[in-house]
């Protein structure tokens, strides 16, 4: 699958980006079997979600020195340019691959180029590549991530080497990359290997960001950390990570959640045109959602909340579905779909449809906290009027509203005409009208 995309990122193509989606899977635990095979057969649900990529955690093999519990952390790579045999190899990628492109879905693969397992290749045959202890040993810059050691990127021979390997997976067929903590890689490498890349063919680049207040840390302990507008010099994508302690303070309680509709008008202010941002509930490091809100309404509203938000929306394995159990990372530990709900994946569907085919009309959608736990969205096209109103009833409040304007359309999933008025009684599930 070849993705139309241009070579940099454009206002053009950012708008683009906010009308798409992306499914995270996690091959070890996303079945009994935790093999590509056994993860082909749910490749047309995914589709008819409405996805467009699905995003893979690591493939690569993983190492066994520092391992963090049994199965060990797919973050801590033994060899870049091996696919892990227990995972199906190079075959089983390679039969994943095909049939995504089948049902029209791009795969992105993860690049973890910050660091490596202990006991990688590189490691062992290049330990002058990594920064390194007292000692002369590979190391960590960050101490809690005790089982990798860091690549040191002022070394001309790693940049070219992990660029080979960036241009082989491009010739293999994958549609993009997914690059983890982006930001403690040098925004200027990022920016030769998507040329280089570009030149074969061109992708989608997602970038890991990190958190704001991760940024400042690591800044003041004199370790080199990319912002999320640098890294927009060479992604088309990054990580709502730099926002991320506004909204869980609202979820919290600790704040209120217009601290986070305002660093949304930052983001749109501070970042370049071409900037679009990844927005999610949950991934791998993440709480579920369905365990932070429970499975009723208040799930429904924070999830049409996300899918809503001005960006490219992502999802992980069984948030379709409200599982609350997240998965392990170090351990054999696969979702049980079981446990589920159907009319979870029915709300998630309908939502999901609705709001990919509103945001590819109406990239901005802007959001108004018109009272605590009440969130009014208007989404308009560039410079046109407003095409759809959202209401969101966040907290599960009961009564009637004050709106700042009436609207009246249709019902985007029943297709009857709709009023909402001045004053507007509240519904437990979120309200939409297309005008």
């Amino acid at each position: 699958m070849i993705h139309d995309m241009p070579v940099f990122p454009t206002p053009a193509n950012a708008a683009r980006l906010s009308a798409l989606s992306i499914y995270q899977v996690f091959i070890r635990n996303f079945t009994p079997e935790g093999n590509f095979a056994a993860a082909i057969p749910f490749l047309g649900g995914i589709r008819e979600l409405g996805f467009d990529y699905v995003y893979l955690t690591p493939v690569h093999p993983v190492g066994k020195v520092a391992r963090k519990g049994q199965a060990g952390s797919p973050y801590a790579i033994s060899d870049y340019r091996a696919v892990d045999p227990l995972l199906g190899g190079e075959k089983g990628f390679r039969a994943f691959l095909d049939a995504a492109h089948g049902h029209g879905l791009g795969v992105i693969i993860d690049v973890v180029y910050n660091h490596t397992s202990p006991d990688s290749v590189l490691a062992r045959h290049h330990p002058e590549w990594f920064y390194r202890d007292a000692a002369g040993a590979p190391t960590p810059r960050v101490a809690e991530w005790s089982d990798v050691v860091d690549l040191d990127y002022s070394v001309p021979e790693l940049r070219e080497y992990q660029i080979e390997i960036l241009e082989n997976w491009v010739r293999f067929g994958v549609d993009g990359f997914r690059c983890d903590v982006a930001s403690l890689v040098p925004a200027p490498f990022w920016v030769e290997a998507r040329g280089r890349v570009s030149a074969i063919r061109p992708v989608l680049w997602l970038a890991e960001s990190v958190h704001k207040e991760f940024v400042v840390d690591l800044r003041r302990k004199g370790i080199p950390v990319w912002s999320d507008p640098e890294l927009h010099q060479a992604f088309d994508l990054s990580y709502d990570y730099d926002g991320r302690e506004d909204i869980e303070s609202a979820w919290r309680g600790s704040a209120p959640l217009s601290n986070y509709l305002r660093h949304l008008i930052v983001q749109e202010a501070l970042y370049p045109e071409s900037a679009c941002k990844l927005r999610f509930l949950e991934n791998h490091d993440q709480e579920r959602a369905a365990r932070r809100f429970g499975t009723g309404d208040a799930l429904r509203n924070w999830t049409a909340f996300a899918m809503l938000l001005p960006g490219t929306f992502m999802a992980y394995m069984g948030q379709e579905i409200a599982l609350a159990a997240r998965p392990s990372l170090f351990d054999p530990d696969p979702i049980d779909r079981a446990a589920g709900s159907t009319e979870f994946r029915k709300f998630f569907a309908s939502w999901h449809g609705f709001t990919k085919s509103l945001k590819a009309r109406a990239p901005l959608c802007d959001m108004e906290e018109i009272a605590a736990g009440l969130v009014l969205v208007r989404c308009s096209a560039r410079g046109g009027k407003t095409l759809a109103v959202a209401i969101l009833n966040l907290d599960g409040r009961s009564g009637t509203v004050k709106l700042p304007s009436s609207w009246e359309g249709k019902d985007p999933f029943t297709g009857r005409t709709v009023k909402a008025g001045q004053k507007f009684e509240l519904r437990r599930e979120p309200f939409a009208i297309e005008l």
